[in-house]
């Protein structure tokens, strides 16, 4: 479809469309597969393994908490005409309605080969993307997925992903030789989103919030908080983006630790301390490294 009848189309059936809706919502006239991605990891992933051969939109937007993600009708409406729908179920529940009405075999979740496992309170932890180890399988899941809806081209779709997969690798042995030898391995971050990381590399983590930085603790989980980090000689508390640091600053101003942001990485802005997932995992590396003095 030539783009001027893309645009006429999208003002037909959905009230007119931004600059990045026509991709999601009409096969391209250079014939790029078009795809949705929940959130940002998802987008990432999406758009390292399908190169060239996809055009990707992000549900999501730069800025936007995904944990409180709502939905125009345009938006919902769009997803009837993705060929790929990648989402993580039970994540954003808006999200999870709405391919439920809308994507039909389109849909791609991500669930399954992410290897969900519960976190703190028995909630599923869905931070899977902070591991680069499980980032990578849902990588190699979603060459898979691509090249099932674009037979024509799947060899490039794996291709992709097996690259991707090289470059994951590398970042997760730079985090095992970064974080192998460190004087202090307990965490203490704005919300429970490092669950994976700490796991893999040998860490403990408490989260100031819960799995979801809206479950905000009571004053006796802080006092517990304050204790632990006084207990377990932490030096530094880290805030997150996306997130005010106030409760952050609380517990260093009270126990003498210092604030360093980690980035949880579920969304990119011009404040990120990178342009993509690779670039901020090595900025959250270097951050950690500092933050629990590791040699």
């Amino acid at each position: 479809m030539k783009p001027a009848l893309a645009l006429l189309a999208c003002a037909l059936l959905l009230g007119g469309c931004g600059a990045g809706d026509v991709g999601a919502g009409s096969d391209a006239a250079d014939g790029r597969m078009p795809v949705t991605a929940a959130f940002y990891p998802l987008a990432f992933l999406s758009e390292r393994v399908g190169g060239d051969l996809v055009e990707v939109s992000t549900l999501t937007k730069p800025g936007t908490e995904p944990h409180d993600l709502e939905l125009t009708p345009k938006a919902v409406a769009g997803l009837s005409q993705a060929r790929a729908v990648v989402l993580l179920a039970g994540f954003q529940p808006a999200v999870d309605e709405a391919v439920a009405s809308q994507a039909g075999e389109a849909a791609v979740d991500v669930t399954d080969a992410a290897e969900l496992t519960p976190g703190p309170g028995g909630t599923t932890d869905p931070h899977f993307w902070l591991d680069p180890t499980r980032m990578a399988a849902v990588a190699t899941s979603l060459g898979e997925a691509f090249a099932e809806r674009d037979p024509d081209d799947a060899a490039a779709y794996r291709a992709n992903a097996a690259a991707l997969v090289t470059d994951l690798t590398a970042l997760d042995e730079e985090y095992r030789t970064g974080l192998a030898s460190c004087e202090s391995t307990e965490l203490v971050t704005g919300h429970a989103a490092f669950g994976y990381l700490a796991q893999r590399y040998g860490l403990g983590q408490e989260g100031i919030a819960g799995i979801s930085p809206d479950a905000e603790p009571d004053a006796a989980t802080l006092r517990e908080l304050t204790e632990h980090v006084r207990e377990a000689g932490v030096t530094t508390v880290y805030a997150e983006t996306l997130v005010p640091p106030a409760l952050a600053e609380t517990i260093a101003r009270e126990t003498g630790a210092k604030v360093a942001v980690l980035d949880p990485l579920e969304g990119i802005t011009d404040a990120s301390a990178g342009a993509d997932y690779l670039e901020v995992m090595r900025a959250n590396l270097r951050t950690l490294r500092e933050g629990q003095s590791c040699s």
